[in-house]
Protein backbone atom coordinates (compact mmCIF):
# COMPACT_ATOMS: atom_id res chain seq x y z
CA UNK A 1 0.00 0.00 0.00
CA UNK A 2 2.62 2.47 0.62
CA UNK A 3 4.98 1.17 -2.08
CA UNK A 4 1.80 2.43 -4.19
CA UNK A 5 1.69 5.66 -2.61
CA UNK A 6 5.49 6.58 -4.05
CA UNK A 7 5.07 4.20 -7.47
CA UNK A 8 7.87 1.97 -6.37
CA UNK A 9 7.70 -1.78 -6.87
CA UNK A 10 6.82 -4.06 -4.39
CA UNK A 11 9.36 -4.65 -2.45
CA UNK A 12 11.70 -1.59 -3.06
CA UNK A 13 10.11 0.17 -0.25
CA UNK A 14 12.11 -2.06 2.62
CA UNK A 15 15.31 -2.18 0.69
CA UNK A 16 15.39 1.63 0.68
CA UNK A 17 13.93 2.43 4.55
CA UNK A 18 16.95 -0.08 4.96
CA UNK A 19 19.38 1.42 3.35
CA UNK A 20 18.28 5.39 4.81
CA UNK A 21 18.91 3.34 8.55
CA UNK A 22 21.86 1.99 7.61
CA UNK A 23 23.12 5.09 6.48
CA UNK A 24 22.43 7.91 9.27
CA UNK A 25 25.31 7.09 11.53
CA UNK A 26 27.37 7.25 8.91
CA UNK A 27 25.84 10.25 8.02
CA UNK A 28 26.12 11.44 11.62
CA UNK A 29 29.51 10.72 12.44
CA UNK A 30 30.29 12.61 8.98
CA UNK A 31 29.15 15.77 9.98
CA UNK A 32 30.64 15.93 13.40
CA UNK A 33 34.28 15.35 11.66
CA UNK A 34 33.66 18.71 9.95
CA UNK A 35 32.17 20.43 13.13
CA UNK A 36 34.21 22.43 15.32
CA UNK A 37 35.53 21.07 18.46
CA UNK A 38 33.34 22.15 21.44
CA UNK A 39 35.49 24.96 23.49
CA UNK A 40 36.59 25.62 26.74
CA UNK A 41 34.34 27.08 29.28
CA UNK A 42 35.47 31.18 29.21
CA UNK A 43 37.43 32.16 32.18
CA UNK A 44 38.76 35.69 32.53
CA UNK A 45 42.77 36.44 33.15
CA UNK A 46 43.91 38.06 36.54
CA UNK A 47 43.13 41.53 36.60
CA UNK A 48 45.88 43.92 37.71
CA UNK A 49 45.10 47.87 37.39
CA UNK A 50 47.61 50.10 35.62
CA UNK A 51 49.73 52.87 36.69
CA UNK A 52 47.31 55.87 36.83
CA UNK A 53 47.09 58.31 33.56
CA UNK A 54 49.32 60.85 32.89
CA UNK A 55 48.24 63.57 30.69
CA UNK A 56 51.76 62.64 28.24
CA UNK A 57 50.01 59.03 27.15
CA UNK A 58 46.59 59.97 26.71
CA UNK A 59 45.48 59.93 23.26
CA UNK A 60 42.20 61.69 22.23
CA UNK A 61 39.22 59.89 21.06
CA UNK A 62 36.40 61.90 19.11
CA UNK A 63 33.22 59.98 19.59
CA UNK A 64 30.68 61.81 17.48
CA UNK A 65 29.75 64.77 16.62
CA UNK A 66 26.78 64.61 19.70
CA UNK A 67 29.22 64.12 22.22
CA UNK A 68 29.32 66.94 25.30
CA UNK A 69 32.60 65.70 26.51
CA UNK A 70 35.94 64.80 25.64
CA UNK A 71 37.39 61.22 25.79
CA UNK A 72 40.82 59.78 26.09
CA UNK A 73 42.62 56.37 26.07
CA UNK A 74 46.01 56.07 28.19
CA UNK A 75 48.25 54.74 26.03
CA UNK A 76 50.27 53.02 28.71
CA UNK A 77 47.02 51.41 29.96
CA UNK A 78 46.09 49.29 26.58
CA UNK A 79 46.43 45.38 26.88
CA UNK A 80 45.39 42.73 24.91
CA UNK A 81 45.21 39.40 27.36
CA UNK A 82 45.08 35.92 26.43
CA UNK A 83 41.23 36.15 27.18
CA UNK A 84 40.41 38.14 24.48
CA UNK A 85 39.72 41.04 26.51
CA UNK A 86 40.97 44.42 25.60
CA UNK A 87 41.82 47.01 28.75
CA UNK A 88 42.69 50.09 28.78
CA UNK A 89 42.19 53.70 30.98
CA UNK A 90 39.39 55.97 30.10
CA UNK A 91 39.77 59.56 30.69
CA UNK A 92 36.21 61.37 30.31
CA UNK A 93 36.12 65.36 30.88
CA UNK A 94 33.39 67.11 31.04
CA UNK A 95 32.68 70.79 29.68
CA UNK A 96 32.36 71.82 32.94
CA UNK A 97 35.59 70.79 34.05
CA UNK A 98 34.88 67.40 35.67
CA UNK A 99 37.18 64.54 35.09
CA UNK A 100 36.39 60.68 35.35
CA UNK A 101 38.64 57.94 35.00
CA UNK A 102 37.55 54.08 34.59
CA UNK A 103 40.08 50.93 33.68
CA UNK A 104 37.65 48.87 31.80
CA UNK A 105 37.60 46.13 29.79
CA UNK A 106 36.00 45.03 26.37
CA UNK A 107 35.25 41.49 24.95
CA UNK A 108 34.97 41.40 21.83
CA UNK A 109 33.56 37.78 21.15
CA UNK A 110 30.62 38.52 23.58
CA UNK A 111 30.08 42.50 22.44
CA UNK A 112 30.23 43.71 25.99
CA UNK A 113 32.23 45.63 28.34
CA UNK A 114 33.16 45.78 32.26
CA UNK A 115 34.06 48.05 34.35
CA UNK A 116 36.60 46.88 36.87
CA UNK A 117 37.97 50.55 39.26
CA UNK A 118 37.17 54.17 38.93
CA UNK A 119 40.12 56.73 39.31
CA UNK A 120 40.08 58.77 42.38
CA UNK A 121 42.58 61.57 43.01
CA UNK A 122 45.79 61.58 43.85
CA UNK A 123 45.96 58.62 41.28
CA UNK A 124 44.55 55.69 43.19
CA UNK A 125 41.69 52.71 41.96
CA UNK A 126 39.27 51.95 43.52
CA UNK A 127 37.87 48.27 42.53
CA UNK A 128 34.09 48.57 41.21
CA UNK A 129 31.45 46.28 43.36
CA UNK A 130 29.86 46.01 39.88
CA UNK A 131 31.49 42.79 38.68
CA UNK A 132 29.25 41.73 35.70
CA UNK A 133 30.03 42.22 32.09
CA UNK A 134 27.19 44.59 29.92
CA UNK A 135 26.09 44.53 26.65
CA UNK A 136 27.64 47.47 24.14
CA UNK A 137 24.85 49.34 23.30
CA UNK A 138 25.15 51.60 19.57
CA UNK A 139 23.51 55.25 21.00
CA UNK A 140 24.08 58.06 19.75
CA UNK A 141 25.02 59.89 22.82
CA UNK A 142 27.61 58.72 25.22
CA UNK A 143 28.29 56.19 22.41
CA UNK A 144 31.95 55.43 23.68
CA UNK A 145 32.08 51.96 24.51
CA UNK A 146 30.28 50.91 20.82
CA UNK A 147 32.82 53.45 19.29
CA UNK A 148 36.49 51.95 20.89
CA UNK A 149 34.60 48.09 20.07
CA UNK A 150 33.29 49.11 16.18
CA UNK A 151 36.17 51.26 15.16
CA UNK A 152 39.25 50.39 16.89
CA UNK A 153 39.11 46.90 18.98
CA UNK A 154 36.89 44.61 17.31
CA UNK A 155 36.36 45.57 13.55
CA UNK A 156 33.43 43.84 12.43
CA UNK A 157 33.77 42.09 9.69
CA UNK A 158 37.77 41.94 10.01
CA UNK A 159 40.66 39.95 11.52
CA UNK A 160 40.72 41.24 15.41
CA UNK A 161 43.85 43.76 15.60
CA UNK A 162 46.75 43.59 17.51
CA UNK A 163 47.63 45.84 20.17
CA UNK A 164 50.31 47.41 18.26
CA UNK A 165 47.45 47.85 15.47
CA UNK A 166 44.92 49.35 17.84
CA UNK A 167 47.64 51.80 19.24
CA UNK A 168 48.38 53.00 15.90
CA UNK A 169 44.77 53.63 14.54
CA UNK A 170 43.89 55.67 17.49
CA UNK A 171 47.06 57.47 17.06
CA UNK A 172 46.57 58.33 13.53
CA UNK A 173 43.21 58.62 13.77
CA UNK A 174 43.93 61.44 16.51
CA UNK A 175 40.57 60.94 17.49
CA UNK A 176 38.30 61.80 14.14
CA UNK A 177 36.56 59.64 12.88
Amino acid sequence: MISALFRLPAGVLPVAIAGLLLAAPASAQRTALFEDEPKAPWSEAEVVFPAYPADASLIPLQIGPTATARFFIDEKSLSLAADGVVRFTLVVRTQGGAENVSYEGIRCETAERRLYAVGRKPGEWVASRNVDWRQIEEKTTNRVHAALAKDYFCPPGMMRPGLGQIVESLRRDGGVR
